[in-house]
């Protein structure tokens, strides 16, 4: 069956892998629908190997090479003799993280923070870029039939994105600043504005994707973009918040002057979020956090359990997340009208689908 294969940086294609084997135990072998390209996979395309184990991975074995894709939605097609809640024709949201379940994090509870957490489609034998894969019962969420493969295919990337946002400690009617309108940073526009933000800004140097970003709000609340090129992002939040800032900051675009746009432009007390993912270190004023009296927070993916919150409430039409998708294209221009386009930069686009098989 054909796959997408990833051997290293810019190393890349579809190549030809065998088929899973009948499921056995609680193991499901589903057939990838849609599948998005992460901010994740576009680093190790360009950087890489960075999450891709190039020795066996602690968990599982698994190392280079790998099928990429973690951001899928896929149906059953079979299951072994110990799965119960999904059935062959299931349509399902993959929750992609693997972990041992044994481990002072997994024990807690924290299985996103398992010491030797695992994850499809990086560090798996299988991934959703391919005609078939093996995932475990517990990784499959079914949909409701009124929600379509592109929204269950987003739910992963909403789930990082939710995460950033819970974990700011937001409430109600406060502004909240988020840097990026890529995936991650327009989901957390969206699911700020339907957890109550009084208005998001948001802060995007491609002006295609500040155009886009500010369409986000419609029917949900009120965004304002704005471009840090020309505009003083710190001035622009306090005239909106009467010299205030903003409350709390998720900063989603995986650079050092962003990150010090969300440390300068929230209030005293404040909170960031550190939601992207930096491949690069970056400096910050330690001393403005101390004299902000503010807090600085990491996040990393999300709770393995949140998946059929998200799924509720995408399926309830309070969180539009298809309005991030720019492109989608098939398999075998995965890396040319995909990888190569969101690398490239400055053209606008925010998440291209890869369509596996059809709907």
């Amino acid at each position: 069956m054909e796959a997408l294969i990833y051997r290293g940086r810019r190393d890349l294609g579809v190549g030809e892998v065998a088929e899973p084997p009948e499921p056995r135990g609680d193991d499901v072998v589903v057939r990838p629908v849609l599948c998005g390209i992460c901010g994740t996979d576009l680093h190790e395309y360009t950087d890489g190997p960075i999450v891709v184990p190039t020795s066996p991975h602690p968990l599982n074995g698994s190392r280079l090479p790998q099928i990429l894709g973690h951001e899928f939605a896929a149906r059953v097609e079979a299951v072994g003799p110990e799965v119960a809640g999904v059935a062959p024709g299931d349509l399902c949201a993959v929750m992609p993280l693997i972990s041992c379940g044994r481990c002072d994090q997994c024990r807690q509870g924290a299985n996103h923070r398992c010491r030797t957490m695992a994850c499809t489609g990086l560090s798996s034998d299988w991934g959703g870029l391919a005609a078939m894969a093996t995932v475990q019962a517990r990784q499959l969420v079914p949909v409701p039939g009124s929600m379509t493969a592109r929204q269950a295919a987003l739910i992963e990337p909403t789930a990082v994105a939710a995460y950033g946002v819970d974990r700011s400690g937001m409430q109600a009617g406060e502004t909240v600043l988020v840097t990026g309108a890529g995936p991650i940073g327009s989901l957390a526009t969206m699911y700020a504005l339907a957890r109550g933000a009084r208005r998001v800004v948001l802060v995007e140097t491609d002006a295609e994707r500040r155009g886009r970003g500010g369409r986000l709000g419609e029917g949900l609340g009120e965004v304002v973009t704005v471009d840090p090129a020309s505009e003083p992002v710190v001035e622009v939040l306090a005239d909106l918040t009467n010299g205030a800032g903003a409350a709390v900051a998720i900063e989603c675009a995986g650079k050092e002057a962003a990150l010090n746009v969300c440390i300068d432009a929230v209030r005293p007390g404040g909170t960031v979020v550190q939601t992207a993912l930096h491949v690069r270190p970056a400096t910050i004023s330690a001393e403005t956090l101390a004299v902000k009296d503010m807090a600085l927070v990491g996040t990393w993916c999300y709770p393995v359990w949140d998946f059929p919150r998200l799924v509720a409430l995408v399926s309830s039409g309070h969180l539009p997340v298809e309005r991030v998708v720019t492109a989608t294209v098939g398999l075998h221009d995965a890396v040319e009208q995909g990888f190569d386009l969101l690398t490239s930069g400055g053209n606008g686009q925010v998440k291209v689908l890869i369509e596996v098989a059809a709907p």
